[in-house]
């Protein structure tokens, strides 16, 4: 059984096969089948692309700000370091050296979307240090002042992204 086209119709099918269109009415619900999934790749896609956490791409992490990293002494005698944390799940730096004593650790969240928090690793130092930053929301920083006395390696974390690899080291040095 074939079909007959009309002169009127013969350009609007011509048009249909030319879009691709015309396909879907000789394959019920291939083209729905193929518009659904080009939309599951496509949210896929956009799903994966905010995770972040990888390394490349061109959004570069922001550049650390001036004294970021360095320890340097109060006019209290306190030694004085500044960490940076931003949407990438690293610490800048991921390390540093201080002298036991007296300690101000700064953190500033330059993220744009990610909040962290800052603690001592526990059991990841020869000695216990109980202070930590609990949240750290975007465009925040806070101080907290401790004291150190035992040489060793001191371990630090984000504890929302330690799976991401969001950690460091502080060394005492003795």
């Amino acid at each position: 059984m074939s079909r007959k086209r009309t002169p009127s119709s013969a350009p609007l099918a011509r048009s249909r096969r030319a879009s691709g269109r015309g396909d879907a009415q000789c394959d019920p619900g291939g083209g729905r089948r193929a518009g659904k999934k080009a939309a599951v790749i496509a949210a896929a896609v956009a799903l994966l692309a905010g995770c972040g956490g990888g390394s490349g791409g061109s959004a570069a992490s922001p550049s650390a700000g001036p004294g970021v990293g360095v320890v340097t002494r109060a006019a209290d005698g306190v030694q004085e370091v500044t960490l940076q944390t931003q949407d990438d799940y690293v610490f800048t730096p991921d390390h540093f050296t201080v002298e036991p004593g007296a300690v101000r650790l700064t953190v500033k969240n330059v993220a744009k979307q990610t909040t962290h928090n800052f603690r001592f690793t526990p059991g990841g130092g020869p000695a216990k240090i109980d202070y930590e930053i609990s949240l750290l929301a975007p465009g925040q920083k806070e101080t907290i002042d401790f004291e150190v006395s035992a040489a060793g390696k001191y371990k630090f974390e984000c504890s929302f992204h330690t799976q991401l690899g969001q950690v460091g080291t502080m060394t005492v040095g003795g």
